[in-house]
């Protein structure tokens, strides 16, 4: 049975699309199909804040469940520095207006962290530094304690998708080194998700990429198997936390 998935996308994003459609070569049962939110700045200005409410997303999801699809996952992270409940509650006001399962980038993360036992998390990032520690302050309040953490200090969300592998490895294991139960690479515009595999035979701590994570989520809402995904990191099998 073919399973479809509607993802919701930031207007300024160029890497999630690509990336997903990575993630599901293999698995022709299994398509994502995209609608677009106008996102242009990643801030905690109120204006910022505001692209981020429900009427925009309900817009776009109606368009998806014109394509039948199964689950619909809001692919953006602002739900990290907005918090975890204010962005579940997004979540279920989109689910309400168009009657499918609705999860988002920050709900699958939160959700694998809390299926794996993850208490102690490494942070890498591209925002600014006022953005990254309103993260690692709403993710400390839903329970989760970031140990490590690293940023680029970008405030230009188009520019993320061109930085290279390179600088995200290095980032990467710089939180290794903190000894983190999982790190997340958090943005659906960079290329976390490649960086999975590698970085895991490396450092041994499992990679949580927020583009992955959402299909993850997605997959499950709609009844597929995510473990079906291979070659791109511990997540996709579910991996358990160490002490």
């Amino acid at each position: 049975m073919a399973i479809r998935l509607g993802m919701i996308t930031p207007s300024l994003n160029t890497v999630l699309e690509p990336v997903t459609y990575r993630l599901l070569h293999g698995l022709p049962d299994v398509t994502a199909h995209f609608s677009r939110v106008s996102v242009t700045q990643i801030s905690l200005d109120e204006s910022s804040g505001g692209q981020f409410a429900p009427e925009p997303m309900i817009e776009a999801a109606r368009l998806l469940i014109d394509a039948k699809v199964g689950s619909i996952c809001w692919n953006g992270t602002s739900g990290g520095w907005l918090g975890v409940e204010k962005d579940a509650a997004l979540c279920d006001a989109v689910q309400a207006a168009v009657g499918v399962p609705v999860t988002s980038a920050t709900q699958a993360v939160t959700s694998l962290f809390r299926e794996a036992g993850v208490t102690r998390f490494g942070l890498v990032t591209p925002y600014l530094n006022d953005v990254q520690q309103e993260i690692i302050s709403k993710y400390s309040a839903a329970g989760f304690e970031c140990v490590g953490e690293a940023h680029l200090g970008q405030h230009d969300g188009f520019a993320y998708a061109a930085v290279e592998d390179e600088t995200w490895g290095e980032l990467i294991r710089k939180v290794a080194d903190t000894k983190p139960q999982a790190i997340t690479t958090m943005c659906t515009n960079i290329t976390g998700a490649p960086l999975a595999e590698p970085i895991e035979r490396e450092t041994g701590i499992p990679l949580v990429d927020s583009i992955s994570a959402s299909l993850w989520a997605a997959m499950k809402l709609a009844g597929g198997d995510p473990a079906r995904i291979l070659g791109w990191g511990k997540m996709f099998a579910g991996f358990k936390a160490t002490a």
